[in-house]
């Protein structure tokens, strides 16, 4: 074997399928590999292009995977990657293009090397049609910024169920395929599927018009059963994204019939192309991270945050476990929020006088903002002399000034209670917040609780994590010096009673803008959230700042009390879905609700939630003794 194979034998043995053959099959490989020199900005293959005899993989640099119409970066392929294994698969033209996205090496395996050991490899070949087909990256070979992101998250994309059109454009078996064209044309649709008794029998595509039609072979007057492909592939409509992309390569096809149980025999419900999965791929929360790094201007995050908005709306319509959304939202959202603050730290005169962190604060910090609202951060800054704090203040401010800005242009509003780090109140050196903490929690009046309640839920985002550390480590430390501190934060946990009447009726608001409405955050959702605060904060924990984790956590350290916290845990995940549905149907916070537009079984749903809400503050009003209090 000569010096090249080697060195490709030695890189390629570590990363699967190929770990997965025999030596004397990789060696065969490898022997036949080529090796591509790419230039940042040279096309490895582009759309619309013949596909070639050959799949990829990435020895050295990154090669971006464009949909080029929009310039949008699909996928990104790191050391190890394999990619264009999927148009290989189909035999016809890319519909994306491959492009450096820095000085690359890239090998190439020819289809005959991947047919004689690859696909007669039992282990190989399901690593492929499990993984790579899919398009997603492998575990094994993330590069550690984007691992650090999506491990946060575990992208489901694959596993969830895949979206396809629920009108499929159809025609009987005695159309012919001259109305079947017209008909596709109206409709602007790539395909048409034939019926018989709405049951699918065959489909017809572009591809076939121009293979069949254009070319002379069948006169345009036959009847469409002449060029139809039959039988068609079919699946039920819980399909997922992964069945499907195996499914189009396995049969070689570019659609997928989607029918009531799965079968031909069953009625016809919808059609899934290939397009659709490129669509979804398109817009999973990886993807959209990864156009996040590549961000140059608040306003291209914006529409980023918009797409990322559609991924919600998909997930809470398929029925994705909220827990997972919100961590998926909450990564998408936190890598936003880097991205604007690396812009605005360019866009300053000089870099920071010296280290700092921001922080999301409420719900933004807990990590249970799904809809666009306003924002709340804050902005800690490390100690500096007295001759230094006044430009470094001001320094810090003009910041923040930029980042909630750019945040506004995002989709972020301007909080109206201003409890942003542009307000001086909010932007403070490490040893300026411990003396604010320590005041608030020794003087705990209304205002002060309302601040503690915001501010100790805050979360890093970006900087020095180490003064993050400090601030919860001082939280801790006034607490401690201060006890009595959690009896008026449980009595604060309490001002909020169930939110139903003696009668069983739903509390609603009395005057105002929005009377007669149901205030679903603060009569059941911050009650449940001030618990999980107070109680965690109690056992001396800051590590958890979610509502649901830290009733988790709670369930853990008291098995005692583990039924009644899952049930605040189910009831807070309950609420929180319903009202992030509610905001995406009504386009607003889905805060106050409507009860004329809730059916009986949403009222009796509710109502359940505030079981819990009734027990933990019986729970909270015990244990800290709080009958003394009120």
């Amino acid at each position: 074997m000569n010096t090249i194979a080697e060195r490709i034998y030695d890189f390629l043995k570590q990363y699967p399928p190929f770990s997965m053959l025999s030596r004397e099959q990789l060696l065969s490989i490898c022997e036949a590999v080529d090796v591509h020199y790419l230039e940042k900005g040279n096309y490895l293959f582009e759309t619309g292009k013949s596909v070639k005899d050959e799949f990829y993989v990435v020895k050295d640099g990154a090669i971006g995977i464009f949909r080029t119409e929009t310039n949008t970066l699909i996928d990104e392929c790191d050391e190890g990657d394999i990619f264009g294994l999927r148009a290989l698969m189909r035999k016809d033209s890319y519909k994306l293009s491959a492009k450096a996205i820095e000085e690359s090496i890239v090998y190439s395996v020819s289809s005959s090397l991947f047919e004689k050991y690859i696909t007669t490899n039992p282990e190989a070949s399901s690593f492929l049609m499990t993984s790579f087909v899919t398009n997603t990256r492998s575990s094994y070979i993330e590069s550690k910024e984007i691992k650090q992101k999506t491990t946060k998250l575990h992208d489901f994309s694959d596993e969830q169920s895949a979206d396809y059109s629920k009108n499929p454009i159809h025609c009987e078996a005695y159309t012919s395929i001259k109305a079947a064209a017209k008909l596709m044309t109206k409709n602007q649709v790539g395909s048409i599927i034939i019926t018989e008794d709405n049951k699918p029998i065959g489909i017809i595509t572009d591809k076939d018009l121009r293979i069949k039609i254009a070319t002379g072979n069948i006169s345009i007057n036959e009847n469409v059963t002449k060029v139809m492909s039959s039988p068609v592939i079919t699946f039920p409509e819980n399909i997922t994204v992964s069945e499907a992309q195996i499914a189009m390569l396995k049969h070689k096809i570019t659609h997928l019939c989607i029918t009531k149980d799965g079968t031909t025999n069953s009625e016809l419900t919808g059609i899934l192309s290939e397009h659709d999965i490129i669509v979804i791929r398109e817009n999973n929360a990886s993807a959209l991270i990864k156009e996040v790094k590549r961000a140059k201007t608040p306003e291209y995050l914006h529409q980023i945050r918009q797409r990322a908005q559609y991924l919600l709306e998909r997930y809470i319509e398929q029925k994705i476990p909220i827990t997972f959304i919100t961590k998926i939202i909450s990564a998408i959202n936190d890598s936003i929020t880097e991205k604007i603050i690396d812009l605005a730290i360019r866009e300053m005169p000089t870099l920071p006088p010296t280290t700092f962190a921001w922080l999301a604060i409420g719900s933004q910090g807990r990590q249970e903002q799904l809809l666009l609202t306003d924002q709340d951060n804050a902005l800690v800054f490390d100690n500096v002399s007295e001759t230094q704090y006044e430009t470094t203040k001001q320094y810090f401010l003009s910041l923040s000034k930029k980042i909630n800005e750019g945040l506004n242009t995002v989709g972020f509003e301007f909080c109206p209670a201003d409890m942003m780090a542009s307000n001086p109140k909010w932007c403070l050196s490490v040893s300026e917040w411990k003396n604010q903490f320590e005041r608030w929690i020794k003087s705990p009046d209304q205002d002060n609780l309302m601040l503690c309640t915001i501010f100790f839920d805050f979360e890093y985002v970006f900087g020095n994590r180490d003064l993050v550390s400090k601030m919860s480590e001082d939280i801790f430390e006034s607490i401690d010096s201060y006890e009595i501190f959690l009896n008026y934060l449980g009595l604060n946990a309490l001002k909020n009673p169930p939110p139903i009447s003696f009668f069983r009726q739903f509390l609603v608001e009395q005057s105002g803008e929005h009377k007669d409405q149901f205030d679903i955050k603060a009569r059941a959702m911050m009650p449940l959230v001030d618990a999980a605060r107070l109680l965690i904060l109690s056992k001396n924990i800051k590590a958890h700042n979610n509502t649901i984790v830290r009733f988790t956590k709670l369930a853990e350290l008291e098995p005692q009390n583990k039924e009644l916290y899952e049930d605040c845990s189910e009831a807070f995940k309950n609420l929180l879905r319903f009202r992030t549905e509610q905001g995406l149907t009504n386009n607003d916070s889905g805060r106050f609700i409507d009860l004329k537009s809730l059916s009986k079984a949403n009222r009796l749903e509710l109502k359940r939630c505030f079981k819990a809400v009734k027990e933990i503050q019986e729970l909270i009003q015990v244990r800290f003794n709080l009958s003394h209090f009120l």
